[in-house]
């Protein structure tokens, strides 16, 4: 029937059986390299014959939506779309589909594990214990902190629910102060700008603003306490590189904590290597549940718009 292309790097690596859903329907599947994120170059040449594609958080150019001769949906894996040209594709009538909260629990206990790893200093602890030293620094706990949500989603508040339990405080940011439920009583929304200099700790859990401009500038990192903990598991433009890398140096931050590069894998000697910095090669929902979460729902996605597609030509 249908042709899909698949991309993200946890399905052809190791593609899952929750794909033969999709064969079973009598689609054809079409795998990318296995366990590689696809260049520019190798989705134009596999994206012509395609119908539907199961994709991940690699870069959509419109070049490549413009070698789509057949697509009618992009069904992504996760809920994050900051990767696709969606003008080109409404342009093209091309339908966008999420798995949204489908990682919501993964992304969210990566954030918590980031805030303990920069607390307690684990990264160079272990580090230390491995080379034979015996590394005790002063560590400090998340009870007691003031804790900045920024983003009040499905991962923002499975965070702010962690860190409640955890005797925190927490300050949350989100134009659209989302109803919160039993949330509501233990947090408080402020705007960023109040937020930043109370907390001890910030954690990322928003999409990019409208204008495109970093959220975390300059200006906003020379609002956080010196001794403060960022941590973004969301989106790496939030935060102005260059500013966060000035900040670091002069021990006005005392740790960035990040799961997301704006070029993945970052190159050798960057960001990353910063010895103020903890980083993660993009694993928030790199989980046996999330990703079985979030491809049930890819899955069901395509599913849904093909067959639909399918009855209007038939009833054309």
């Amino acid at each position: 029937m249908a042709r899909i292309l698949v991309t993200p790097r946890s399905l052809t690596a190791e593609p899952p059986q929750v794909l033969g859903r999709l064969e079973h329907a009598g689609h054809e599947l079409v795998f990318c390299r296995p366990g590689q994120m696809p260049s520019e170059a190798e989705l134009i040449e596999l994206i012509a014959e395609i119908d539907g594609w199961l994709a991940g958080v690699e870069p959509v150019s419109p070049a490549v939506v413009a070698a789509a001769e057949r697509l009618r949906i992009i069904s992504r894996n996760g809920s994050g779309i900051d990767n696709l040209p969606l003008g080109h594709l409404e342009e093209r009538g091309i339908a966008v589909a999420r798995a949204m909260a489908a990682n919501a629990a993964g992304v969210a206990e990566l954030a918590v594990a980031l805030a303990l790893a920069a607390c307690r200093h684990l990264p160079q602890v272990a580090a230390g214990v491995r080379a034979g030293e015996w590394p005790r620094p002063k560590g400090r706990e998340i009870d007691g902190a003031v804790v900045g949500i920024v983003g009040m989603g499905a991962i923002g508040r499975r965070v702010a629910r962690t860190m409640l339990a955890m005797g925190a405080t927490v300050l949350a940011v989100d134009p659209f102060r989302p109803a919160l439920g039993a949330l509501a009583a233990d947090v408080a929304f402020v705007e960023l700008d109040e937020l930043l200099p109370r907390a001890d700790i910030v954690s990322l859990h928003c999409p990019m603003p409208a204008d495109g401009r970093p959220m975390i500038d300059g200006a906003a990192l020379a609002r956080m306490k010196g001794d403060a903990i960022l941590i973004n598991t969301a989106r790496a433009q939030l935060v102005e590189e260059e500013a966060l890398l000035q900040a670091l140096d002069r021990g006005a931050l005392a740790t960035y904590a990040t799961d997301v590069f704006a070029v993945e894998p970052p190159s050798a000697g960057g960001l990353a290597a910063h010895p103020r910095v903890i980083a993660t090669s993009h694993i928030g929902g790199l989980t046996d549940a999330s990703v079985h979460r979030a491809t049930e729902a890819a899955v069901d996605n395509l599913l849904a718009h093909l067959a639909d597609g399918a009855e209007r030509r038939a009833t054309a």
